[in-house]
This record gives C-alpha cells, sequence and structure tokens, in this order.
C-alpha cells in the first residue's frame, strides 16, 4: 500500500492507492507501470493562438516536472513529446493520428481551439485513448467517453459578466466578434442574447469579422449608430486590443465586457485605452483558493517571477488529470487512464483552478471576474 502524494498546487480527493489492485470501487488495473510514461501533446506553440498554446504547455511541462520530482508515480517517470499544430485543424488531426498509432503513448493533452478540437476528438475516441483537451469550448469536442475537457465552457460562468452589465446600468449592448471562432460565435450569438432578459439588457446590434480584420471601423460604426450603453468585444488575442483601441478613438466610452481572449497580455498593447475591459474567467492569479496560490508560487519560480495565464492553469489541471488517473486506476495503459479519469470527474477535484466538478467529462468552476485597469488584470470579484 503506499500513500497518495499531494503535489505542490493541486489537493487530490483522494487518499491511499492499493499498488495494483486499482484506486477506486469499481475500477480495474493492468498492473502496467513502465519506467516511462509517455504523453503526447498537440497544441499552437506558432501561429495567431499561439498565445494560448505555449502558455497551456508552459503549465503542463510545470506539472509534469512536479509529478516526476516528487516521485508522485513511484519508480515511473512521465515523459512528454510535443507537437505544433500551428492554428490548422488538419495538422493537428495528422499529429494526433500520429500518438493514436504509437502504442507508447498512454494519453493525449489536446489542443485549444474548438475547429482542431472538433476535427480530432473523433480519432482520439475510436481509438480508445484518452484525451483532454483545454478550451475548446463548443460543442463537438466532447464525442465519446475518452474525450475530457479541463476548461469549463465560457457559457457555464459567463452570467458574472451578466451582472457587471446590471451593476452598470447597461440597458442597450452592441456586440463586436470574431464569427470565424465557434467559440466566441455561441457566446455573442446565443449566451450573451439568451441573457438579455434576466439582466436587463437588449442587444441593438451585433458585427461579426473574420481572424485577418484588423480594421474595425466599419462595424464599430454599424454597432454605434445603435447609440447603446455598453458594448462586448469578443475577438481572437491581440484582436480585442486593437478593437477597443479604435472604438475608444471612435468616441465610445461606455461599459465594456469581453471574455478569457482579452487575459494573457493581450490588451497590453492597447494600454489606458483599454481600462475598464471587464471579463469572467475560469483562472485568475489573484485567486484566493489555497491551491490556485500554491500554483501561482510554483510557475512564478519555474518561469522568472511571471505571473500564469488561465491557459497555463488549464493545462497544468489537464496533466494532473492524467497523473491522478493513473495514480487511481494503479497502471499507466490507456484503458488503466480511461478507469482512473472516469473516477476523477465522478469526484471532483482541487487544482490550479480551485474547486473542480464535472458535468459528465466536461470540467465546472465557480469562476472569477476581473477586470483591465490600464496597466494590468485586477481581481473584482469571485464566486
Amino acid at each position: 500500500m503506499r500513500m497518495l502524494r499531494v503535489p505542490v498546487g493541486i489537493v487530490a480527493l483522494v487518499s491511499t492507492v492499493a499498488g495494483c489492485s486499482g484506486g477506486g470501487e469499481g475500477a480495474t488495473a493492468s498492473g502496467e507501470m513502465p519506467s516511462a510514461i509517455t504523453l503526447f501533446s498537440v497544441t499552437d506553440k506558432t501561429g495567431p493562438l499561439s498565445y494560448a498554446g505555449t502558455s497551456q504547455l508552459e503549465g503542463i511541462e510545470l506539472a509534469i516536472a512536479e509529478i516526476n520530482d516528487q516521485k508522485y508515480l513511484g519508480d515511473s517517470t512521465v515523459v512528454l513529446e510535443s507537437r505544433d499544430a500551428a492554428g490548422e485543424a488538419q495538422t493537428a488531426a495528422s499529429q494526433v493520428t500520429e500518438a493514436t498509432v504509437n502504442p507508447q503513448v498512454a494519453a493525449i493533452l489536446g489542443t485549444v481551439t474548438s475547429s482542431q478540437s472538433i476535427a480530432v476528438a473523433p480519432l482520439a475516441q475510436a481509438a480508445k485513448i484518452p484525451i483532454v483537451f483545454t478550451q475548446s469550448g463548443s460543442e463537438g469536442v466532447l464525442v465519446g467517453e475518452y474525450t475530457y475537457r479541463a476548461t469549463a465552457p465560457m457559457a457555464t460562468y459567463y452570467e458574472q459578466a451578466g451582472e457587471y452589465l446590471q451593476s452598470e446600468g447597461v440597458k442597450t449592448l452592441g456586440i463586436l466578434y470574431n464569427s470565424a471562432n465557434p467559440t466566441l460565435t455561441e457566446l455573442s450569438e446565443r449566451t450573451i442574447p439568451g441573457m438579455a432578459d434576466r439582466f436587463g439588457y437588449a442587444v441593438t446590434s451585433a458585427s461579426g469579422v473574420q481572424n485577418t480584420t484588423q480594421d474595425f471601423t466599419a462595424p464599430i460604426g454599424k454597432i454605434l449608430d445603435g447609440n447603446p450603453d455598453g458594448i462586448a468585444i469578443m475577438m481572437n488575442g491581440a484582436q480585442n486590443a486593437t478593437a477597443v483601441a479604435q472604438l475608444r478613438q471612435a468616441g465610445f466610452d461606455g461599459t465594456l465586457v469581453t471574455h478569457t481572449g482579452s487575459g494573457a497580455g493581450n490588451l497590453t498593447p492597447a494600454g489606458p485605452a483599454g481600462a475598464g475591459m471587464t471579463w469572467p474567467t475560469d483562472f485568475t492569479y489573484h485567486g484566493t483558493n489555497p491551491a490556485t496560490q500554491e500554483f501561482v508560487e510554483a510557475y512564478r519560480a519555474k518561469y522568472e517571477g511571471d505571473n500564469p495565464n488561465n491557459y497555463a492553469a488549464e493545462g497544468y489541471d489537464a496533466a494532473w488529470m492524467i497523473a491522478h488517473a493513473i495514480d487511481k486506476s494503479g497502471g499507466a495503459s490507456r484503458d488503466d487512464i480511461q478507469n482512473g479519469l472516469q473516477q476523477l470527474v465522478a469526484e471532483g477535484f482541487t487544482g490550479a483552478e480551485g474547486d473542480v466538478t464535472f458535468d459528465g467529462n466536461d470540467m465546472r468552476v465557480k469562476g472569477a471576474l476581473v477586470q483591465w485597469n490600464g496597466t494590468e488584470e485586477v481581481l473584482l470579484s469571485e464566486k
């Protein structure tokens, strides 16, 4: 019998694991604990969403370093093979196929964009290899029991933006969004309009743009024709800074809401023009959960004092999910990891994102509300 080790930055809701007999009721274990356990990462290291992918990878690498340094899995060492999808769904699909046919790969740490994740999820499911996605909030990602998401879909906690709009007295709202991004399209066309009656506002105009759009003059003009009290800016990464700067230049000084893509330093180029941009998030380094702060300290120690963003926290929790699954099931085969993950999602755990639960294989968190003050992200409230 070996005791479960509690890692820095994460508190597992387990107590003991019995050698090769399985880590919980109903689990079966192969007893296969090789000296090296290979995980396979497919993410965006380059391209327009590299800000998310590179941060996710940093979180994964920090988790693996902790797992190995603490000998969390005994004499077994976790090894990471990492690939760059570069924003391309076809590339991601090819790389995931590479992982599925390699018998040494025990599990996959998945892509960060819905378009890629929708393409690769059926491949992992068909091969019966566990894959844990981050971000990827659209429908069509969780297609079976082997597919998991270590990011709560924004729609599940975005009501905090509605509460903020109500507190600011917003009665009319315009929406500027990236219509090439499935998650942002869902938020802009369904979630935000769907909250309108509950929080006392009406959507006066919604304008969609593409990934390559940098001149927002025309859609901004259309939205401002409706004279809204507030505007939701729902863009990819750096587009958010460009859009808010142009919006302020056009004379708008009302309430602004956005989404987690405005984090990760993406509003820095906007500076004071972006002040007041407010969004709900699944993670903030200001979070008060002790496990969150342990993760923040570990991240700063590894990455030269930098503060982690939500993408890093999600990658960290995704990697620890797999480690916990191995520990629970008592083996590191694909079937063992699947058995352990099923136990984990049934119980929940506490990690970098705080207290985590699941709806099926889909993560849920309480979330927090943050705001850009022109210089940095600040915490407004926590659930």
